[in-house]
């Protein structure tokens, strides 16, 4: 029997509380609670949910950019956490974060030519003469952003919002990483160019054999783009499975509700009067089920215990008592009312 792969990337029990400021303040936000992922070579798992979820959170904590109040991070199997300068060095040379913003994450007075050169030797050793030009090339290359003499001397205002990314996502190639964390890659570009952005993305991890992480707050793309999706609310992950089946028969009550929000010309009256409330304050989330206060379902079993990920179909699982045995259990009529989320 053929061992299963050891995850690239592997969170554990991550958690993230951070303080509120003021004197004599003890209040904590509950960012991340109690999250549980891998990231897997060749594969993309997409995290999903509203603003303010947590998806962020969660790819910085996996980038070691903000430190975590508790949980692990496993690289093949070994503990990650990079203690001083020079491990985070060696941590960020396998895993590289393309941020969500391209024209912010870039430097707006240098070229592309160095911007990328400065990655390269960060990251290859001090390349100099036809060495560096070669690889500069290749990077342009992978991106799809040929030929490279037509974008290498361009300051990112003189790119599009599209070209700027592929930009982005060359300078994080340049570490030759194993894992890339895409924080909404495609939000901020106009519609028309974020399929390619995904298309590149998809073409590199199949070329490249790279893990991604893809967060989004549209579930629609992660069914296009990912291998599985897991879905977060509130600080917790509800519900995760393959992509198909999440998006086309999804199970928690939240991912009913988010899977509802896609646009639908045909239905907008609906649409502005199915939302149920607002998400809830992550300083005093609420006890139990964190969706309760709006679920149509909630019975007080959800407003008083946390629901655990439970098996809802093979490789699927969601957070909702509705699939337990106890006889207290909500009872679901397997959809959400109608409508959006707010």
């Amino acid at each position: 029997m053929t061992r299963p792969e050891t995850p690239v990337l592997q969170a554990v029990d991550l958690q993230k509380h951070f303080r509120l400021r003021g004197v004599g303040s003890r209040d904590v936000v509950h960012a991340v609670d109690d999250v549980n992922l891998e990231l897997r070579r060749g594969h993309v798992l997409a995290l999903v949910g509203e603003s303010g979820s947590g998806k962020s959170t969660i790819a910085r904590l996996l980038a070691q950019l903000v430190p975590t109040t508790g949980g692990r991070l496993l690289l093949h199997g070994e503990d990650a956490t990079a203690r001083g300068r020079r491990a985070f060095r060696r941590y960020v040379g396998r895993v590289q974060m393309i941020f969500q913003d391209p024209f912010g994450s870039l430097n707006p007075v240098h070229p592309v030519r160095y911007t990328l050169t400065r990655s390269l030797r960060i990251h290859r050793g001090r390349l100099r003469g036809a060495a560096l030009e070669g690889a500069l090339i290749e990077l342009l290359d992978r991106v799809h952003l040929a030929p490279a003499e037509r974008y290498i001397d361009k300051f990112p205002h003189e790119l599009s919002g599209g070209q700027r990314q592929r930009v982005a996502i060359a300078r994080a190639l340049a570490a030759d990483p194993e894992v890339l964390l895409a924080d909404e890659p495609i939000s901020m570009l106009d519609v028309s160019i974020r399929l390619g952005i995904l298309n590149l993305l998809q073409d590199l991890r199949d070329r490249l054999h790279l893990a991604i992480l893809y967060i989004t707050h549209d579930i629609a793309s992660a069914r296009y783009f990912a291998d599985r999706t897991m879905v977060m609310y509130a600080g917790r992950i509800v519900e995760s499975g393959d992509s198909e089946s999440v998006t086309q028969d999804p199970k928690h009550p939240y991912t009913q509700l988010l899977v509802r929000s896609a646009p639908d010309p045909d239905d907008l009256e609906a649409r502005a009067h199915g939302a149920r409330g607002e998400a809830p304050s992550l300083v005093r989330p609420p006890s139990g089920c964190r969706f309760n206060p709006r679920c149509p379902f909630a019975t007080e079993l959800c407003r008083i215990e946390v629901p655990p990920l439970m098996q809802v179909g093979e490789g699927r699982e969601a957070a909702c008592w509705g699939y337990s045995d106890r006889p207290d259990r909500p009872v679901l009529d397997g959809s959400a009312e109608s409508g959006a989320i707010a």
